[in-house]
C-alpha cells in the first residue's frame, strides 16, 4: 500500500494523547443519543396519543419516520462529509438535531412532531458516519484505533437498550416532551467543544457530488427497509414483497451508477481493500441476529412473563452490563497476536450459543432468557468491534465517511432482515401450534390472543406456549446461521489484515486534509 509523502495526515506512528481521548468522549455523546432515539418513544407513544390525538397512520409515522430517514440518508451524508468535512457536517447535524429536539418536545400537533422526527433522522444520518470518520482520523495508531472503535460499538449497542428505559422513567415523572429535551445539553456541549477538540478531515479531490445517486440510494434503501420492518407483524403481504422488489431494482441501478459515474457517491475503490467487503457482509449478519432476537425477547418479557413495559425494559438492561467488556477484551486478544479471523469467528460462536440458550427457554425462564440475551450481545459486540476496525482500517482514510455509512446502512438492512426472517419463522410456528378452535385474533399474534383470552378458557396458556415454541424455532435458525457465519469468518478473514499504519487501498494515494488536533 502506498502513502503520499505530502499528505497532511498525522503520521501513522503517532499515538493519540489525552486530548484525543477527551475528544472521543465528546463524540460518544451524539452517538449515544442517536442510538437512543431509535427506541426512546417506546413508552412515550401512549402519552403522545392522548395529548396530540394522532390518527393511526400518523402514530406509525411518529414512531417510524426517524429510522426511515436515518437509513435512507446514511450513504448520502457519509459521502457529503468526505467532501465538505466531517467536523463541519457533525456540527451542522448537531445543530439540526438539537433544534428538532426542541421543536419535538413542544410540538402541538401530530404533523409538527412528524416533521421534527424527520429532521431528527436527517441529523442522525449526519452524526453517525461523521463520528466514525473523525475517530478514524484521530486514532491513526492501530491499537488505539481498535480500542476506540470497541468503545464506539459498545456505546452504540447500549444506547438502543437505554433509550427505552429512559423513555419510561421520564414519561413516568415528567411529560412526554422530556424524552426529547435530554438531547439538548449534549448537543450544546458538542457544539461548544467540537470546534476545539475535534479535527477536520475531508477528501481534497473528491470530484463533483453525484446528485443523481441521492434519490437512487434512498429509493434502494427505504422500500426494502419498509417491507422488511412490516413483514414480522403483517406477514408476507403482496404490498411488502413488491416494496422490497422495487427497492432491490433501485439498488441494482444504484450499484450500476457507482460503477460508471466519473465521481460516484460510493467509490468502488472502497472494495479494493480485501477486508472491506467481507466486513460489510459479516456486520449485516451480526445485526440480523441481534435485532432478530430482540423481536422475541421484548415480547417474551411483557406478554409471556406478564411484566409491565417499564419493568420489562429495566430487566432488559441487565444483558447490557457485560457489553462494555466485550469489545476491549476482543481488541486485547487481537493485539496479543490472535488472528482477528478467529476472534470474529469466536464472537459469532458465542452469539450462536446465546441462540442455543434461547431455544431452551420455557414459558417461565426469565433468567435463562436474560442470560441468552447477554451471551448473544457479548458475541455481537465482539464481532462488530473487530469488523468495524478491520473495515475502517482497510478503507482509504479520505473516504472514511463513505465507508462508515456503508457499514451502518448494511446494519440497518441486517436488523430489518433479521426481524423479518426470524419473526416470520416464529409467527409460522405460533400459528401452527395455536389451537384451531381459537378466535381469529388469537391466530394472528400473541397480543391478539391475550386480548380475548378472558373469553376462552386456557387460551392464554396455550398462546404463551405457542409463542415460546416459535421463539425456540427462530432461535435454532439463528444459531445455525451464526454457526455458518463463524466458519465463513474464519476462512474469509484468515489472511485479511490491515498492515500497521496503513490507511489506503492499493494505487489510491492519500488526498486527505486533516487539522485541528495537536
Amino acid at each position: 500500500m502506498t502513502t503520499n509523502p505530502t499528505s497532511t495526515t498525522t503520521p501513522p506512528s503517532a499515538r493519540a494523547g489525552r486530548r484525543e481521548w477527551t475528544a472521543l468522549g465528546v463524540l460518544m455523546l451524539p452517538l449515544l443519543l442517536v442510538s437512543m432515539d431509535v427506541s426512546v418513544l417506546y413508552f412515550a407513544v401512549p402519552a403522545i396519543s392522548a395529548d396530540l390525538e394522532p390518527s393511526g397512520t400518523q402514530q406509525l409515522w411518529i414512531f417510524d419516520i426517524y429510522a426511515f430517514v436515518l437509513a435512507g440518508l446514511l450513504m448520502t451524508m457519509g459521502s457529503l462529509g468526505d467532501r465538505i468535512g466531517h467536523r463541519r457536517l457533525l456540527l451542522i447535524g448537531a445543530a439540526a438535531f438539537g433544534t428538532a429536539s426542541l421543536v419535538a418536545a413542544y410540538a402541538n400537533s401530530a404533523e409538527t412532531l412528524i416533521a421534527a422526527r424527520a429532521v431528527l433522522g436527517i441529523g442522525g444520518a449526519t452524526l453517525m458516519p461523521s463520528t466514525m470518520a473523525i475517530l478514524r482520523t484521530m486514532f491513526t495508531d492501530p491499537a488505539q484505533r481498535a480500542k476506540a472503535i470497541g468503545m464506539w460499538s459498545g456505546v452504540m449497542t447500549a444506547g438502543i437498550a437505554l433509550g427505552s428505559v429512559m423513555s419510561g422513567v421520564l414519561v413516568e415523572h415528567f411529560w412526554w416532551g422530556s424524552v426529547f429535551l435530554v438531547n439538548l445539553p449534549s448537543m450544546a456541549l458538542l457544539l461548544a467543544l467540537g470546534p476545539i477538540l475535534l479535527p477536520e478531515s475531508k477528501d481534497l479531490a473528491p470530484g463533483r457530488f453525484d446528485w443523481l445517486s441521492v434519490p437512487l440510494s434512498m429509493a434502494a434503501v427505504l422500500p426494502v427497509v419498509y417491507g422488511l420492518k412490516e413483514i414480522p407483524s403483517e406477514g408476507w403481504n403482496v404490498r411488502y414483497v413488491v416494496s422490497i422488489t422495487v427497492g432491490l431494482l433501485f439498488a441494482a441501478l444504484f450499484v450500476h451508477r457507482q460503477r460508471t459515474a466519473a465521481a460516484p457517491m460510493i467509490s468502488p475503490d472502497l472494495f479494493r481493500g480485501r477486508g472491506f467487503a467481507p466486513s460489510v457482509g459479516l456486520n449485516l449478519v451480526c445485526m440480523f441476529a441481534v435485532m432478530g432476537s430482540s423481536y422475541f425477547t421484548t415480547q417474551y418479557l411483557q406478554s409471556v412473563l406478564g411484566k409491565g413495559a417499564l419493568e420489562a425494559a429495566l430487566w432488559a438492561l441487565l444483558p447490557s452490563v457485560p457489553i462494555g467488556a466485550a469489545g476491549p477484551v476482543a481488541t486485547q486478544l487481537v493485539q496479543k497476536g490472535v488472528n482477528r479471523a478467529y476472534v470474529v469467528a469466536a464472537g459469532f460462536a458465542i452469539a450462536a450459543t446465546g441462540f442455543v440458550l434461547l431455544s431452551l427457554a420455557g414459558t417461565d425462564s426469565l433468567w435463562l432468557v436474560l442470560t441468552a440475551c447477554a451471551v448473544l450481545a457479548v458475541g455481537g459486540v465482539t464481532v462488530m468491534s473487530q469488523i468495524m476496525d478491520l473495515a475502517m482500517g482497510s478503507a482509504p482514510v479520505e473516504r472514511a465517511g463513505s465507508a462508515s455509512s456503508l457499514l451502518e446502512t448494511g446494519a440497518e438492512f441486517g436488523g430489518a432482515l433479521g426481524m423479518a426472517v426470524l419473526g416470520s419463522i416464529g409467527t409460522a410456528i405460533y400459528r401452527h401450534e395455536i389451537p384451531a378452535s381459537a378466535p381469529d385474533a388469537a391466530h394472528e399474534t400473541l397480543g391478539g390472543a391475550l386480548a380475548v383470552a378472558d373469553r376462552v378458557p386456557g387460551l392464554a396458556t396455550a398462546a404463551r406456549e405457542a409463542f415460546t415454541s416459535g421463539m425456540q424455532g427462530a432461535a435454532i435458525a439463528g444459531a445455525v446461521l451464526l454457526a455458518g457465519a463463524a466458519g465463513l469468518a474464519a476462512v474469509a478473514l484468515r489472511r485479511v489484515e490491515v498492515p500497521e499504519g496503513s490507511c489506503e487501498t492499493p494505487d489510491a494515494p492519500s488526498k486527505l486534509s486533516a487539522s485541528g488536533v495537536r
